[in-house]
């Protein structure tokens, strides 16, 4: 299986990051932390005009006409940005919920037994009734649980297992760069062994997420998907502790970007199961 991108794939991705650094840059997402549950629907039409959620529609039908692969890349760049939103609920309802494709209709979806952003929703999937606020670790994600469970959907999965290959591509990018940039003892505090190998740990779970997530785009099996989310967990949630730990306590410090990514990468874990559902299913596969 080749997993070398095509040079639209590549430009696919490039114009996807500038169009998110253009329209939620450092700013937009300071103020979205200062104003916790408020959706910016100027930013949500934006990614509706740029094809964000119509992407797998087919051309005949208004979309972009693109594959998984592709809006693999894309969710991608959006959890590298921390972009907030029901982005996979809504993306999965463009073609069946009038307005989800051009950004006009936010959707959020019931996700096992959490559901995000509901109060922020035109249209929602899935029962909600019965649902209880929670206190989000995030405050870029209000979320609500249900008592009764919703239907996993493994393209769902797919998708927030690429959302957190961003986060855990980005905290590495972070964490290399403060090691270069930060001096203890008159030399950068990368020229350290124990700063090295967490920064080499970094990388090494961040690219073998993105083999296994690249590869279930392309073969979309179940235990595929399966094991690529639980790949992407991890490299999310450790990478963001371990930047963390790079920081040391200005990573702490609310100005900073790295715990926001930490809290997002938590609350995304929990999504479908909380990766339980995917261990079931591998599990599963194994004994079959």
């Amino acid at each position: 299986m080749r997993f070398r991108l095509s040079e639209e794939q590549r430009a696919l991705r490039a114009g996807v990051r500038q169009v998110l650094a253009r329209r939620f840059g450092r700013e937009a997402l300071r103020a979205a932390v200062d104003a916790p549950g408020r959706l910016d629907r100027g930013l949500w039409r934006a990614l509706g005009e740029a094809g964000f959620f119509a992407l797998r529609l087919p051309e005949a039908d208004g979309g972009v006409g693109l594959g998984l692969p592709e809006a693999v890349l894309v969710f991608e760049e959006a959890g590298r940005a921390l972009l907030p939103g029901p982005l996979v609920a809504t993306h999965l309802a463009a073609g069946a919920v009038p307005g989800a494709a051009t950004g006009e209709t936010v959707v959020a979806g019931v996700d096992g037994e959490l559901v995000e952003w509901l109060d922020a929703a035109d249209v929602v999937c899935g029962d909600t009734s019965g649902a209880v606020p929670l206190r989000s670790l995030d405050p870029l994600t209000p979320v609500h649980r249900v008592p009764r469970p919703g239907r996993l959907v493994p393209e769902a999965v797919l998708l927030t297992a690429a959302e957190q290959l961003g986060t855990a591509a980005r905290v590495c990018e972070l964490a290399v760069e403060h090691a270069r940039a930060r001096e203890q003892f008159g030399q950068p505090i990368g020229a350290f062994q124990a700063v090295k190998h967490l920064c080499a740990d970094l990388l090494v779970r961040a690219e073998t997420a993105r083999a296994a997530v690249y590869a279930a785009s392309v073969t979309a099996d179940p235990a595929d998907i399966a094991a690529a989310r639980l790949l992407a967990d991890e490299a999310a949630v450790r990478g963001a502790r371990d930047c963390l730990q790079v920081h040391g306590g200005m990573g702490f410090t609310w100005e900073a970007e790295v715990h926001l990514h930490l809290k997002r990468a938590w609350v995304r874990a929990l999504r479908g199961g909380g990766g339980a559902e995917s261990e079931e299913l591998l599990a599963a596969r194994l004994a079959a």
